[in-house]
């Protein structure tokens, strides 16, 4: 139905979920709403307007937002918040008396504070229904332990990318995309330990953002080890830059110069593509 889905934003880590948004045509972007999930009821944020979305993704019935959020749930929901990191460090405590392989990191309240969510990233499954007994003594909540994968403790941490800015699923990536080492070697990017990799150790998301223009300049811009042609002569391709589709050449009297790939010609056949290319 036309402009009755709304995007909600119902944990720290999870996906965008769709909620049918009948008689909520008004919402706005950052609003917060009640909803029932099939663990408790959440107070969520909307992050995609019913304005902005005319279908939800797939066939399957939605289930409605119940209400807005009023001023005594987010308010119940920040004092709640404020005593999680108390929380994860009685959590923390229970998992050193059952000598648990696991490392926590975070807890989280919802908004009425009937359930409570520990995350934790361990090398294995773990069995830690004991823990689970213990902690049902200690919070009058529903306590559930989520295990998590690499890629969602960096979302859930944070920190610095390589590139010196916020992680991106940190700051804004809603699912992690399909990146690849190949894209790297698409990329031209440098293919030693860790080069290509993220700070949860898999590979940069950036790249899957980066990958269909590479692939569309690619085959324009002349490869490492080719011989050109440009207006000073012949000259050998010790660089390039696809992105900026420019090669640096080095001339047969010492000199190099970084000009455009549009102004030299292949003289031959191209070396193979070993992916080392410098970037």
């Amino acid at each position: 139905m036309s402009h009755m889905v709304a995007g909600l934003r119902l944990k720290r880590l999870p996906q965008i979920c769709y909620y049918n948004a009948a008689g909520f045509d008004d919402l706005h972007v950052n609003d917060y709403v009640i909803v029932d999930t099939d663990k408790c009821r959440e107070a969520a944020r909307v992050v995609i307007a019913p304005q902005q979305l005319q279908t939800a993704p797939g066939n399957t019935p939605l289930a409605p937002i119940l209400r807005r959020a009023n001023a005594f749930d987010l308010s119940q929901w920040q004092q709640l918040r404020l005593h999680e990191p108390e929380a994860l460090a009685q959590c923390r405590a229970q998992v050193a008396k059952h000598n648990l392989p696991m490392r926590l990191l975070t807890a989280e309240y919802n908004f009425d504070g009937s359930h409570i969510t520990f995350y934790f990233v361990a090398d294995g499954r773990v069995d830690f229904r004991g823990l689970v007994k213990d902690l049902a003594a200690l919070f009058p909540a529903r306590v559930e332990l989520w295990q998590i994968g690499p890629r969602d403790r960096a979302k859930l941490i944070g920190g610095l990318a390589p590139c010196g800015r916020e992680l991106c699923c940190g700051k804004f990536l809603d699912d992690f995309p399909k990146a690849s080492i190949k894209m790297a070697k698409d990329q031209d990017m440098p293919l030693g330990p860790n080069a290509a990799t993220g700070v949860c150790g898999r590979p940069l998301c950036c790249l899957a953002f980066e990958q269909a223009a590479y692939q569309d300049a690619k085959p324009r811009v002349p490869r490492v080890g080719e011989t050109v042609q440009c207006a000073r002569g012949v000259a050998r391709v010790v660089a390039r830059n696809i992105l900026k589709e420019n090669v640096t050449l080095q001339f047969e009297d010492g000199t190099s110069a970084t000009i455009q790939a549009s102004e030299v010609a292949r003289t031959g056949k191209p070396p193979p593509d070993n992916g080392n290319d410098e970037e």
